[in-house]
């Protein structure tokens, strides 16, 4: 097969919307972006896999995030002004972007449709109002990666395949649906499916047998504790969430949502073309359909875990689903255009489509301000300003003392570098998460939870405490109360009070 040639102009466009998305939005991280953050600082400056300081954890869902953070802050220390894990940040968004525009590149050549078209499928990820409410988590990383997937498939290059498939369960395990589907929708990789799978245990086996080892369980607590979370939600589910999204920002889902519901139109529009019309210097498209029902598959299994409808979970299924969308309309047009028949009215007025919601896309993100203040989806009790004041004061009145977390912790245990504490940071509570999951669970579920729970340690207790940091809506006031904004819920406060208990 004919090797594709890469189109720089790609990457480098890519990189610069990119660069001008973090800039519009670094300001504004969201609480769980935070998350990863303090474990790249911990990494960078104490050597230490945890959320906060002296305290091993392992409820960093994506280790590849989390590696690749902590290297470049720790390169941002060699410049003598402290680590800088957003500037950090910032450099890995782009360098993401970047390999998604590389990845496209190739798709596009081994595929025979325009570089524009292209250009659009990679642009369209990083102006989606759900994906950059969520940078700082590994949405980036997550299309780059299913691009490459499939251009290696579609080159039919398996160790390569292998290799980023090894990638890809290092930045969420989940992503092993990919990687099943892609694979075998794809002839030259299901014959060179024993080296791809060799190749994807040498990359991602060695962390995880550490985590099983050092830290009791191979994948993270994050699962367990998101499930156990699931009734914050109250009768809205992961299967469900695009409404309860769609009844407070009706525009930004459609937006956000609807290149993805084109994708999955455009997956049974392509597979019906490609077996039923069969046509002549048609290329296969294996590896491209199963990037398209990898999507479906992903949020189906997602529905299936019993986990909320957090807005950075459908960032997968989202942006898997919209580029295929693009990818497949771009090739049934290039292909409709060389047979000189009508059938390319269709795929064109389909990608007009397509960039029409991008455009609105880039509406919304700027009418949000600029720079942000706050995500275009957003939750948490106060702004990340609100939150990193009340981190670093909350430092100075506690000094070592522990404290208990109201209930979101990434953005306080960031500036507060102080011993905050709950199931993010202190695995004391994981304990009787863990179990009770273990006995709700049915056969399979629970002897796999046992698996990889196998070497933690359940006698394990959460630290004593001596004080609790509480939420409460509305304004206060008082020596040890933070009044603070959040665009979700208006005004609330925070209040430290001595603990009467151990949790």
């Amino acid at each position: 097969m004919k090797r594709a040639v890469p189109n720089w102009a790609l990457p480098l466009g890519s990189a610069a919307v990119a660069l001008a998305a973090f800039l519009l939005v670094k300001d504004s991280l969201t609480d769980d972006a935070y998350i990863t953050l303090a474990y790249a600082k911990n990494l960078a400056v104490h050597g230490e896999w945890a959320l906060v300081p002296g305290m091993p954890s392992n409820s960093a869902t994506s280790p590849l995030n989390v590696l690749l953070l902590g290297a470049l802050t720790a390169a941002t220390r060699l410049f003598g002004t402290g680590p800088h894990p957003v500037i950090a940040l910032g450099v890995l968004s782009v360098g993401a972007a970047a390999v998604l525009g590389w990845g496209w590149g190739r798709l596009a050549a081994a595929l025979r449709f325009s570089t524009a078209v292209a250009f659009l499928g990679a642009v369209l990820v990083l102006v989606n109002p759900f994906v950059l409410s969520a940078i700082g988590l590994e949405v980036l990383l997550i299309p780059a990666l299913l691009v490459l997937l499939t251009v290696f498939a579609t080159e039919e290059r398996p160790l390569l395949y292998g290799a980023v498939s090894g990638l890809a369960l290092l930045t969420r395990p989940d992503l092993i649906v990919f990687v099943v589907v892609i694979a075998l929708s794809t002839p030259a990789i299901r014959r060179g499916l024993l080296r791809s799978a060799l190749a994807a245990i040498a990359v991602a086996a060695p962390w995880y047998l550490f985590s099983w080892f050092a830290f009791g369980s191979a994948l993270p607590d994050t699962l367990v504790i998101k499930q156990a979370q699931a009734d914050l939600f109250g009768r809205w589910s992961f299967f469900s969430g695009p409404a309860m999204y769609y009844l407070s920002r009706s525009v930004v889902v459609l937006l956000s949502f609807g290149p993805a519901l084109v994708g999955v139109l455009a997956w049974f529009a392509l597979v019906a073309v490609r077996f039923s019309a069969r046509w002549e210097r048609f290329p296969p498209v294996g590896a491209l359909a199963g990037l398209g029902a990898g999507g479906i598959a992903h949020y189906i299994a997602y529905s299936l875990l019993d986990v909320g409808p957090y807005h950075w979970y459908y960032g997968t299924p989202i942006t898997s689903l919209g580029m295929f969308a693009v990818a497949a309309l771009g090739l049934w047009l290039a292909r409709s255009r060389e047979r000189e028949v009508l059938l390319s009215r269709g795929p064109l007025t389909a990608l007009g489509a397509v960039a029409l919601l991008l455009l609105g896309a880039v509406a919304v993100d700027v009418k949000q301000g600029v720079p942000w203040r706050s995500p275009v989806i957003f939750g948490n009790w106060a702004s990340a300003q609100d939150y990193a004041r009340v981190g670093r004061e909350l430092k100075e009145r506690v000094g070592a003392a522990t404290v208990r977390s109201p209930g979101e912790i990434g953005t306080l245990a960031y500036y507060c570098e102080c011993s905050i504490v709950d199931p993010f940071s202190d695995r004391g509570y994981v304990t009787d998460m863990v179990r009770e999951r273990i006995d709700e669970a049915g056969p399979v579920t629970s002897a796999l939870l046992r698996l990889n729970y196998l070497w933690f340690d359940y006698s394990r207790e959460p630290r004593p405490l001596d004080y609790r940091l509480l939420y409460e809506r509305g304004p206060g006031g008082g020596p040890n109360t933070w009044q603070v904004y959040s665009a979700a819920r208006g005004v609330g406060h925070f209040t430290l009070v001595p603990a009467e208990g151990r949790r």
